[in-house]
């Protein structure tokens, strides 16, 4: 067998193994951050997924784990939109075993009235986003 054949034989089984085993998209890995508990449980944000939309928000895949978690009260997943300017957000989608499970089609702006947790979430991805834009308006 020749070097011709062993890379062509290697190129067909990349090329099946690619069709018949794809990458999931939702694999890429999460870097977690998390911001300061209360008492109802703590707050996390991937800082991974933060990506800006057309309208200027911030979208970003937050988890919230409850203090004590069951069957019942478990971890929720969130894919989120953030307003900086309002210190607003909305929930797109939620889920409990994956991200954007249940899409949130009518969803509003909401202040965080308060919530500690999601105030922290705003305030530190509102941050990050703005720390990145500088970073890159200087390169």
């Amino acid at each position: 067998m020749n070097l011709h054949s062993i890379r062509n034989i290697f190129l067909v089984f990349s090329a099946l193994l690619i069709i018949f085993y794809p990458l999931k998209l939702d694999a890429l890995s999460h870097d977690w951050i998390e911001v300061p508990k209360s008492q109802f449980g703590e707050q996390l944000w991937d800082k991974n997924s933060v990506q800006r939309n057309q309208d200027g928000s911030i979208k970003v895949f937050s988890k919230f784990i409850p203090k004590s978690t069951t069957k019942i009260t478990q971890s929720i997943l969130y894919t989120m939109d953030i307003n900086c300017a309002e210190k607003s957000f909305r929930d797109v989608a939620v889920g409990t075993k994956e991200f954007n499970e249940f899409r949130n089609t009518n969803s509003e702006w909401k202040d965080p009235n308060g919530d500690k947790l999601i105030l922290r979430v705003i305030d530190q991805v509102c941050t990050f986003d703005e720390k990145n834009r500088l970073l890159e308006s200087n390169t």
